[in-house]
């Protein structure tokens, strides 16, 4: 009972801090929040749509203009420039105005209808990989498309039926799944990585700085004392108002992408639970880690800051971890971004149960059991250190 009394009396002082520093709320609610609307509206469509794209069309017949607007017909291309040669449509393109452009050369028309084999170019920035493949994809299909138009037209000229020309034209036919994410949304998983990303940075920048600033306003003597200098005690009441804040956040931001607008989540409501308790206490234990290692309030957040800004590279999310080399793979393991992204894919967007992502489950538990390795210096830096800016 006598500990209990003691973390109500930091839970209480620590209410307090939160209350009079400004800072604690814009990181802990108001920008977490403005990080969810913000990545949730600026991907709403879930692929990116209307995309500049010229075209170059030296041939200028019927076909060659009902090719030109089936390409502005797709939902991800907008035709917005007609160019007189490949010249201007190439200046274009490195002037950013266009993320790509079709060419269409003169006499294909011609070409196709006598069985010659025409060219036709299409040219695209991979400068930005997905507007790039966006534009590949639309561009391909068209001059798939342009062909396949010609060949069933002289086809059943010749009186072939529709399904002698489907097979011709289409010797294997595709049966596609995609599985979990059968819109192609980036939102869907881009969003899902990037925002828990954002709020564990703010987690644990938040986490050193409350332990750094006990230093920076010589508090630290006092809070210990209210602990009886049981440390364990000192740190569960300085971070149990933090942790329900942040669950808070979590859970909140939960229910609006999966319930409210609608993510793909194949996992039950408890794997999200289980989920986003680990996601807080981990990376309170990695911030509480950090400042035991580097005692310093700007040392701390500076590393704290910089293992979360690389865990969106070693997440997986934007280039597979497999395809790194063999050193980063293993160093994938230290982030715990990465684990919380393996969960979240294998079991809540797949619906695979918890077992098969135990790895990862097992290795965001170590990152909240972190504490324990600094926890007697953290109570030694508290009763002796001296801040130094």
């Amino acid at each position: 009972m006598r500990y209990l009394s003691n973390i109500w009396q930091i839970v209480l002082r620590e209410l307090l801090i939160l209350r009079r520093n400004h800072i604690y709320r814009f990181c802990m609610v108001a920008f977490p929040a403005l990080v969810v609307f913000f990545f949730t509206s600026l991907m709403d469509d879930g692929l990116p749509t209307g995309m500049p794209v010229g075209v170059v069309d030296l041939d200028n017949t019927s076909t060659s203009r009902s090719l030109v607007r089936r390409l502005d017909g797709f939902q991800m291309s907008e035709v917005v420039a007609h160019y007189p040669s490949v010249s201007e449509a190439r200046r274009a393109l490195q002037r950013n105005e266009i993320y790509g452009f079709l060419y269409i050369p003169k006499g294909t028309t011609d070409d196709l209808l006598a069985s010659r084999q025409p060219r036709m170019s299409y040219y695209y920035t991979y400068t930005t990989l997905v507007a790039g493949a966006m534009m590949m994809k639309d561009m391909k299909t068209i001059s798939t498309l342009g062909s396949a138009a010609v060949g069933q037209a002289t086809m059943r000229a010749r009186g072939f039926t529709d399904d002698q020309i489907q097979t011709f034209l289409q010797p294997v036919k595709i049966d596609l799944h995609q599985v979990a994410n059968p819109w192609t949304s980036y939102n869907a998983y881009l969003t899902t990585t990037i925002v828990p990303g954002m709020i564990m940075l703010f987690i644990c920048l938040i986490t050193a700085y409350s332990l750094g600033n006990e230093l920076k306003f010589d508090t630290s003597k006092e809070w210990v004392r209210m602990a009886d200098n049981n440390i364990l005690v000192a740190l569960i009441g300085k971070f149990l108002p933090q942790t329900l804040v942040f669950l808070a956040v979590v859970y909140a931001y939960e229910y609006y992408v999966f319930f409210v607008i609608g993510f793909p989540h194949l996992g039950s409501p408890w794997m999200l639970l289980v989920l986003g308790l680990l996601q807080v206490l981990a990376l309170q234990g990695f911030g509480i880690f950090m400042f035991g290692l580097m005692p310093s309030l700007r040392m701390s957040m500076s590393v704290c800051s910089l293992w979360s800004v690389l865990s969106f590279s070693m997440a997986g999310s934007a280039f597979p971890v497999m395809g790194m080399d063999g050193p980063l793979q293993s160093l994938a393991w230290l982030f715990p971004l990465r684990h919380y992204y393996m969960i979240y894919q294998i079991s809540v967007f797949n619906g695979y149960p918890l077992a098969e992502a135990w790895p990862h489950f097992m290795a965001l538990s170590a990152f909240v059991l972190l504490p324990w390795l600094v926890i007697k210096k953290i109570k030694n830096v508290m009763l002796t250190y001296v801040y130094i800016p």
